[in-house]
């Protein structure tokens, strides 16, 4: 494997991740549905907004500079907005980064990792402010620390203690994390030749620490099993199919996956370059499949949808890195496949192109969302009162897009010059699709605050 090709791609990707932070911090993103309900509760109750105790890690870190700079005196919502986007997005790409960084000079896991960002970042980030983004960025860069760790160092037993108590508290999916990455870090402790006692207590402080993660998940499952949002979330996790930004990356793997499975051979040949390079180049067209055919849209609310089969996909994939890395002595025909030069150069390049192939959804669906937020702006500042949801456009394109009826009020009242001065307000009874917690769903105040801007 050429050198300079696989810093290069780590590199580019790195690159294409804090570029993509920064478009998503300027055109407010975090925003998009429950994240401007989140946001108004931060500013007028003036708190941290962690009623899901379970999450609350999570929550403490990407709420923090938005209350801080509150705390400074700073009354422009669309600075406080761009800081919680900035935030929201900064962590899990930091996450990444690192992942990134500590495989960089093994090719099968860049690779790997550089997949992660293609198949399961980009395709559900969209609803960004969804507690999960981070979570599997952690669990990412967890085992990418674990994997290439010799046991013996302090810096990574610390980092890894870290990242387990960042995850005690995260989200539900480290039901399935939690142990995979506790049986991943003791066996790497126990693979560690004259480790000092301390060093091998950190070790094992950090696996208990994936190990209480689960449980406070499980605990959490169980306690919320029959809450209507749970219910709800259910019955939505095997519509993941909605989502044609995640659809697409994973039929292409499957299909990788099967072929290469029945006979290892087959990696050596075309039928990678053909099948990743059909999937891309989906992919980059994707925004504009609805001129040929309507119903084929990119839909934001389908990330929130498909965050638990990419949760599982995930899983998959880091239980791969670390078969990878484990049997590197005698392993199966597929991974000693993988391993081979030619093989893993390959593969890192397509998964490459597969990663800036799903920016290009990413970025236009951003540009669609800057659009929306510009006539909604233009909206509240030019009318008085309520106005009622049901008397806007909002099945035209791109409203239909991102309206969501319990959290347009804080939506409106945030990008609102005079907050208070006119609300959008859908006319419905919060039923059939209630807030988690109900006083999302109530008018914001936004005493003092307003959005300032040229616009």
């Amino acid at each position: 494997m050429r050198k300079g090709l696989h810093s290069m791609v780590y590199r580019s990707v790195v690159l294409l991740l804090w570029a993509l932070v920064a478009y998503s911090a300027v055109e407010c993103r975090g925003l998009f549905w429950d994240g401007s309900a989140f946001l108004v509760n931060l500013l007028d109750r003036e708190r941290f907004h962690d009623f899901y105790a379970a999450r609350a890690h999570i929550d403490w870190l990407t709420q923090a500079p938005v209350l801080l700079l509150a705390d400074l005196g700073i009354r422009d919502v669309r600075l406080l907005a761009m800081a919680y986007s900035a935030t929201l997005f900064a962590v899990p790409a930091a996450l990444y980064h690192a992942a990134l960084a500590r495989v960089k000079h093994d090719p099968p896991l860049l690779a790997a990792g550089v997949a992660i960002v293609a198949t399961v970042y980009l395709p559900t980030s969209f609803f960004i402010v969804g507690e999960y983004n981070a979570t599997f960025a952690a669990v990412t860069a967890a085992m990418a620390v674990t994997l290439t760790t010799n046991g013996r160092s302090v810096r990574d037993a610390v980092i890894l203690c870290a990242l387990g108590a960042l995850c005690l508290r995260s989200y539900e999916a480290m039901v399935y994390f939690g142990p995979l990455l506790a049986a991943a870090i003791i066996w790497a402790a126990r693979r560690a030749v004259n480790a000092d006692l301390g060093i091998r207590i950190l070790y094992a402080l950090a696996a208990l620490a994936f190990i209480g993660a689960a449980v406070v998940s499980a605990a959490t499952i169980v306690d919320y099993w029959d809450h209507p949002h749970f219910l709800k979330v259910r019955s939505t996790s095997v519509d993941f199919w909605q989502n044609m930004q995640f659809a697409l990356p994973l039929a292409g793997f499957a299909i990788c996956g099967v072929a290469s499975l029945r006979n290892p051979a087959w990696l050596r040949g075309r039928g990678p370059l053909i099948v990743l390079g059909v999937i891309a180049v989906l992919l980059a067209v994707s925004p504009w499949w609805r001129i040929v055919h309507a119903p084929s849209i990119l839909y934001p609310p389908s990330h929130y949808v498909a965050r638990q089969a990419a949760g599982i996909l995930l899983a998959a994939l880091l239980a791969g890195m670390w078969l990878l890395t484990g049997r590197r002595h005698s392993p199966p025909a597929v991974l000693a496949t993988l391993r081979e030069a030619a093989v893993s150069q390959r593969l890192l390049t397509l998964v490459t192109v597969l990663t800036f192939a799903a920016a290009v959804p990413d970025v236009a669906l951003t540009r669609l969302w800057a659009g929306y937020l510009d006539g909604l702006r233009g909206l509240v500042d030019a009318r008085t009162g309520v106005i009622r949801a049901e008397t806007l456009p909002l099945h035209d394109w791109p409203n239909k897009l991102f309206f969501q009826d319990w959290s347009i009020p804080a939506l409106s009242a945030i990008v609102s010059r005079t907050p208070g001065k006119a609300y959008v307000v859908a006319d419905q009874d919060y039923l059939s699709n209630p807030p988690f917690e109900p006083p999302c769903g109530l008018l914001p105040r936004l005493s003092g605050y307003g959005w300032r801007s040229p616009g």
